[in-house]
């Protein structure tokens, strides 16, 4: 009993008592058992569901020309700390690249190693103490693929780049985790946000007592600072000053890119 006590532990992490009674109203079996502490464990996750989760990491896996990136929440960053909660996490990064969807719901639906990932979360947070949030989830295929996650773990970049090399392309993730970019191109931008911006900004001129024939001038000058700073290829590129991210790149551009951000969507 003392051996098969030990080795579900291990096992499911869960406590001593938990174990003794789960393998008690399983009658020794212990697969049974193991399937207990999981209802039991997905049970406590649901009374912590209406706790916020507002800490939590970003991780993600690169495997050639593929990537998966998730971000997952606790309560506290305590547990964000945590060494299993964390391996936790660089599990469902590997599940998510081979469930191939950047669909949160389709990704908990999936079953990896024989366990559903919601279930998998869930099974956590019963174990951990804490309501545990699958926050988001993206895949991509591409030509050259890079990522990165800042030191503190709570903001993770995936990028793909047509051309360059995967130094360039890991610069670029390093640029999109630093600088925010919004849009790849300016055709991205809605344009009744712009006009709506122009018109305001015209306003804030002539009200300003700004000469009615340079307010066009200011205006225009000002629609293209907001392009520099929403626009990626536009920004200026954060390891070196004198270049925009688009002339760093030169002749590669920039195909697509995710940007997760802990407590930010």
């Amino acid at each position: 009993m003392m051996e098969s006590i030990k080795k579900l532990r291990e096992m499911t992490g869960a406590g001593m008592m938990d174990v003794k009674k789960a393998l008690a109203d399983a009658e020794g079996s212990e697969d049974k058992a193991i399937a207990l502490l999981r209802e039991r464990g997905i049970a406590k996750a649901v009374k912590k569901g209406d706790r916020e989760a507002k800490e939590g990491i970003v991780r993600f896996v690169v495997d050639g020309n593929r990537a998966a990136i998730v971000e997952v929440n606790s309560e506290t960053d305590f547990v964000a700390r945590n060494s299993d909660f964390q391996a936790m996490v660089e599990k469902l990064a590997q599940a998510a690249l081979e469930a191939k969807t950047s669909d949160l719901e389709t990704f908990k639906a999936f079953s990896y190693e024989g366990e559903g990932v919601g279930e998998l979360v869930a099974a956590a947070a019963g174990r951990i103490g804490e309501n545990i949030v699958l926050n988001r989830v993206a895949y991509l295929e591409g030509s050259n693929v890079a990522g990165y996650v800042h030191s503190n773990g709570k903001i993770g970049v995936l990028v793909d780049l047509d051309g360059g090399d995967t130094a360039k392309a890991k610069d670029v993730a390093l640029h999109v985790a630093a600088e925010r970019p919004q849009f790849l191109s300016r055709d991205e931008v809605n344009s009744s946000d712009i006009e709506k911006e122009r018109e305001i900004l015209t306003n804030k001129a002539l009200n300003e007592g700004k000469p009615q024939q340079i307010v066009e001038k200011i205006v225009e000058g000002q629609i293209g600072k907001f392009y520099q700073d929403k626009v990626l290829p536009e920004q200026t590129f954060v390891k070196d000053g004198s270049l925009t991210v688009a002339k760093y790149l030169g002749d590669a551009t920039v195909k697509r890119f995710v940007r997760f951000e802990v407590g930010a969507q």
